[in-house]
């Protein structure tokens, strides 16, 4: 796009003009266009003030460019001033009823007063004359998804997908749409039907291999990654997802092939020496596995999951600490991980830092790890710290998951024991004798000292 007079070809011409008028106090004259590409370039940049300044002497010499007033629309919207805005769109529409622009700005007001249905009727209205159909059924699309109507929002994306093949915005949302409906089945139909009549769009191939891969139908995901390479031979996306699927069909070989080729493909990511390092691992080849994780972390030493490899590299081959040195580090990074906070508990658990340990389950369980078993070791960590009244308090929180096992109620009867409540002990004992009578040897091993009265 060329900005400016006939006699300067410099984009930034017009803006350079209007700010050299600014300084001199000098008022020179733009045309409409000029006027409109300089408040673009100031809202664009967020330099609202600017941009302020601009309209107001563009509508000096300009007063009745509709271009300009839906500027000044835009900026009102900018500042909140929705009644303004308004008051000024709905006389701009009475002069000129069949521009979409105008219907789009009404919508967008309405959106950000969370008035999403109105906005979507006024974009309903818009479809009669407008030119741009592929605007309005995207904005619509987007309306839709706030109100977490994904039916409708899967067939307004449809309709720009049918007015533009190459809209791969639309593609992917109407895809993220059958992925909240549970509609997987009718995503791969309507991706094979949409390939049917647009055979080499490697993005398609792509999502459609993506879709196998989560119905575990793996043959079927190889094959439609290969050709969405073969429509693209440089789609690094392609080729990642390709060697996933050959993890999961143990070729591993394979796809160490495949994640090398995105190295050389464009510039190395953490994520491909990451899969490298695990697939060498799985061959029994620790020190290339080594080798790829910390080419991994050169590349991005924020990517936590390298950590976690890393910390489990050590575990397999009960190196404790430095386990617990590399999952400090994830947990350092998202401490919000449920995962992590488990791998943390375990490895205190081997170098006996039962305190840590303890903390770790804790924070593991406070995170929504709620399997049985990290119920138990965090209970079992407690009685042997001695800690009988959190254990105690720890069990009842369990029982919310997991009523009437066994493995809790003779832990009961154990803590009871030790807290001399006595008779609660014989209950919980009997309890648990009748749900499952082999695990009792449990109290042999948690509780030396029980017996009945």
């Amino acid at each position: 796009m060329q900005l400016g007079s006939s006699h300067h070809d410099d984009f930034d011409f017009p803006i350079e003009k209007f700010e050299m008028m600014l300084k001199t106090n000098e008022v020179l004259f733009f045309d409409a266009a000029e006027f409109e590409n300089i408040i673009g370039h100031y809202i664009d940049s967020g330099r609202l003030a600017l941009a302020k300044k601009a309209l107001k002497l563009a509508l000096e010499q300009h007063p009745k460019s509709v271009n300009l007033l839906l500027m000044k629309a835009e900026l009102y919207t900018f500042e909140d001033k929705f009644e303004k805005a308004m008051d000024l769109l709905e006389n701009l529409k009475s002069l000129e009823p069949n521009n979409e622009e105008i219907y789009i700005l009404i919508a967008n007001i309405y959106s950000k007063q969370d008035l999403h249905l109105q906005a979507i009727e006024v974009l309903k209205e818009a479809l009669n004359f407008a030119d741009d159909l592929i605007e309005i059924h995207s904005i619509m699309g987007m309306e839709y998804l706030f109100l977490e109507d994904f039916e409708n929002a899967k067939e307004s994306y449809i309709q720009c997908l049918e007015n533009d093949e190459n809209d791969y915005t639309a593609l992917y949302n109407i895809i993220y749409c059958f992925d909240f409906l549970n509609q997987t089945d009718e995503a791969v139909q309507f991706i094979k039907n949409f390939l049917d009549r647009q055979p080499y769009c490697e993005v398609a191939w792509h999502q459609l291999g993506k879709l196998y891969f989560e119905q575990k139908h793996y043959e079927k995901a190889l094959e439609a990654f290969d050709y969405a390479i073969i429509s693209d031979d440089y789609f690094i996306g392609a080729y990642l997802e390709k060697g996933k699927v050959l993890e999961r069909l143990k070729r591993y070989k394979e796809a160490i092939e495949c994640y090398t080729l995105t190295l050389q493909i464009d510039d190395p990511t953490a994520f491909a020496y990451l899969r490298i390092g695990k697939c060498f691992l799985k061959l029994n080849d620790p020190e290339k596995a080594l080798k790829h994780y910390k080419k991994a972390l050169h590349e991005d030493p924020l990517l936590d999951k390298v950590w976690l490899a890393l910390s489990d590299y050590h575990v397999k081959i009960k190196d404790y600490k430095m386990a617990l040195y590399y999952i400090n580090k994830a947990i350092h990074i998202d401490e919000e991980n449920v995962l992590y906070w488990k791998h943390f508990a375990i490895i205190n658990l081997e170098l006996d830092n039962i305190h840590d340990s303890a903390f770790g389950f804790k924070k593991s369980l406070e995170l929504g790890n709620y399997e049985l078993e990290t119920w138990i070791t965090r209970i079992d960590i407690l009685i042997q710290l001695k800690h009988f009244k959190d254990a105690l308090q720890t069990l009842k929180h369990a029982e919310d998951f997991f009523s009437h096992f066994a493995e809790l109620e003779y832990r009961y009867a154990g803590i009871y024991f030790e807290l001399g409540e006595l008779e609660d002990s014989k209950d919980h004992f009997e309890k648990a004798m009748f749900l499952d009578p082999n695990y009792s040897f449990v109290m042999k091993d948690l509780f030396p000292d029980f017996k009945l009265g």
